[in-house]
């Protein structure tokens, strides 16, 4: 039987795993044991960190796999791409992984390559914050290595920011923040599937977040609210942009804003599918793309045929539980509207704890409807269509 090895074992990998087995591949999953479901639903589960390249690789190189693949994980990513090099499967070249998942290069890469791009600057906790008064405020201070809203802030006055920038160096596995001009704007995604650096648009998700002053995700949906006239401007941008990041093979989850001027802003672009359920359920759910397939075939070198897929007509949202009144409305709807509710978390009930970023959010639902407004007021999701 055919081998497919997989980086990582959380409940956002699983459905890669399952996908795998379905495809009739045997899978061999590496991550760190932490009880994760992977662990259980992988063939085969090697109890080492994702971080351990070298020691993957030893154990890749005897089991031979057809391809070696990740989903919505950054970390991940940078493992898949020089492990795939070294074993001259189907990946992106090197440089890409680790452009990709720092968001310092990748605001250099963009500009370089033209695109719009605010003023940025590289920090860590020695380096002189003066410059930042030559930019415009507010400001955005992240880690520059680090995603899930961790260690983000946005800055309206100098007196804050040293603390800003220590707390997201301190999240930075670099210890180094990029401090950035604020975006004004509407948050988006575009998820794509690339190969042999051709670039297929699947869907635009739009993001629904706490907003200021850390902006951790509450929800996203597809389809967005944006025209296709909009839809064109932002892809030409997010096209341009991965070629300048050299994203040819696999999938990609590329952030942006349109300003309230329509213009499109570039946030980050990962190398990989979209997290939070995005890739994993809203995209075949909103258009019947199976962006988990397509993902494995990039990375086995099959041949996509993506237009031969039609697209749904339905509305998909995932929901976020981050307290215990959204654990109380989520429990409203599981019995008033079940029939909407299409998949959850294994741990959505309310924990207590306190929200910090998005590792540490108490659960979430997946619904899908015929109409955005409806589900988004179903969902408690804070838009106006």
């Amino acid at each position: 039987m055919k081998k497919v090895a997989i980086i990582g074992a959380s409940e956002l990998q699983n459905p890669l795993i399952i996908k795998a087995k379905e495809m009739g591949y045997e899978t061999h999953v590496f991550a760190w044991k932490a009880g994760d479901i992977g662990e259980q639903t992988a063939d085969y589960f090697y109890p080492i960190s994702i971080t351990e390249v070298d020691e993957i690789l030893s154990i890749c190189r005897k089991i031979k796999p057809a391809a070696i693949t990740s989903i919505a994980s950054d970390l991940a990513s940078i493992t898949v791409n020089k492990i795939a090099n070294a074993l001259g499967l189907p990946t992106n070249p090197v440089e890409t992984a680790t452009i990709a998942t720092n968001k310092y290069e990748m605001r250099k890469t963009f500009l370089e390559a033209g695109l719009p791009t605010p003023r940025f600057v590289k920090v860590n906790l020695d380096s002189d914050l003066s410059v930042v008064r030559e930019m415009t405020m507010p400001i955005i201070v992240k880690p520059t290595d680090r995603s899930g809203s961790r260690g983000i802030f946005k800055v309206t006055s100098l007196d804050g920011l040293p603390k800003c920038v220590a707390e997201a160096c301190a999240n930075s596995f670099e210890k180094h923040a990029i401090i950035e001009e604020f975006i004004e704007g509407n948050e988006y995604s575009c998820e794509c599937i690339s190969q042999n650096g051709t670039h297929h648009f699947l869907a635009i998700t739009k993001k629904f977040t706490t907003g200021s002053p850390h902006f951790i995700e509450i929800g996203h949906m597809e389809p967005s609210d944006l025209n296709a006239v909009v839809i064109k401007k932002a892809l030409e941008q997010i096209f341009k942009a991965l070629d300048a990041l050299h994203v040819w093979c696999g999938a990609s989850h590329s952030e942006f804003k349109v300003t309230p001027c329509g213009d499109i802003r570039l946030i980050e672009i990962g190398a990989r599918m979209g997290g939070d359920c995005i890739g994993s359920d809203l995209v075949q759910l909103s258009t019947g793309y199976d962006y988990v397939k397509m993902t494995l075939q990039t990375a086995l070198g099959e041949p996509l045929n993506v237009e031969a897929c039609p697209r749904h007509a339905q509305v998909a949202a995932v929901r976020y539980i981050m307290n215990e009144t959204d654990y109380k409305h989520y429990l409203d709807v599981q019995t008033t509207h079940a029939e909407s509710i299409v998949r959850k978390s294994e741990n959505s009930k309310n924990e207590g704890g306190l929200v910090t970023d998005s590792s540490t959010r108490h659960g979430f639902y997946i619904a899908t409807g015929m109409n955005g407004r409806e589900l988004c007021n179903l969902l408690q999701l804070p838009i106006e269509l």
